[in-house]
């Protein structure tokens, strides 16, 4: 794409933001001081279950970036996942999780802001999971900046092969923009769910499975003209393969199995 990331008020989540700053380790301490309880955004690991067991191997190591107060790092390895690196910019929020999981080895907690992740050498992660972090950065003065920031420091971290797995309220229209971006060598599928909670009007019904068929998008990056959210407040899931410049055109889709539910 020739848009330019650094162009000012062209992709900050401005409709989707309000007076707080997300992007401020500030905020998030006095915010995880008040709730010293667990919070999950978006959605729990049960939902998301089918497509991080289909992309990333138990014996991965992952990076999960923004890792808040959330369970889905527990929950992980409760299902089988033996190296989770998990950090944060807010420091209470990493001191208070390295404390409750101090006896379990395959979580490791650090404080570090994504946008400068230098501490880890290139290619150290199979795959990076962010569930909400990327949304965060979108609603800061200096957005478009920041996104180019960590999303360069993502596709650095991963390995050849590596998996980012960005869970967010964002539509193709305002983060296709992003991780289009051919220095990421990486192809991105995606998929859409419900918010937890939904229910669809009338006699209409819908199952899991349909929720595990990648959506098809344009040649630009966008959901199809003609297409139709069930629920207008979905949540997309943006499943990056890194690869080779060379691979970009030859490399296969894999199709979600309701087998890993």
């Amino acid at each position: 794409m020739t848009t330019d990331p650094t162009e000012p008020n062209m992709f900050r989540d401005v409709s989707s933001c309000n007076t707080y700053n997300y992007g401020d380790a500030l905020y998030w301490d006095a915010r995880y001081v008040q709730e010293a309880g667990s919070f999950d955004w978006y959605q729990r690991y049960s939902a998301l279950r089918p497509f991080v067991r289909n992309y990333i191997p138990t014996s991965s190591r992952v990076l999960m970036v923004g890792c808040g107060n959330a369970l889905m790092s527990e929950d992980m390895v409760k299902d089988g996942y033996e190296d989770i690196m998990n950090i944060d910019i807010s420091s209470v929020a990493i001191d208070m999780m390295s404390r409750k999981y101090e006896d379990i080895p395959q979580l490791k907690y650090m404080k570090m802001d994504v946008r400068d992740m230098s501490f880890f050498p290139d290619e150290s992660f199979d795959s990076v999971i962010d569930k909400g972090t990327l949304d965060s950065l979108m609603c800061g003065t200096e957005a478009p900046v920041s996104a180019t920031q960590m999303l360069g420091e993502v596709s650095r971290l991963l390995k050849p092969g590596g998996v980012y797995m960005l869970i967010t309220y964002g539509d193709p229209k305002v983060r296709m923009i992003h991780l289009n971006r051919p220095v990421y060598c990486w192809k991105t599928e995606l998929y859409i769910i419900p918010r937890p909670g939904f229910e669809k009007p009338g006699s209409c019904s819908s199952s899991m499975k349909s929720y595990l068929e990648p959506i098809p998008i344009t040649e630009d990056g966008l959901l199809p003209a003609d297409f139709v959210l069930e629920d207008p407040d979905s949540h997309f899931i943006y499943v990056c393969k890194k690869t080779n410049h060379s691979d970009l055109s030859n490399l296969p889709t894999y199709p979600l199995s309701a087998d890993v539910l």
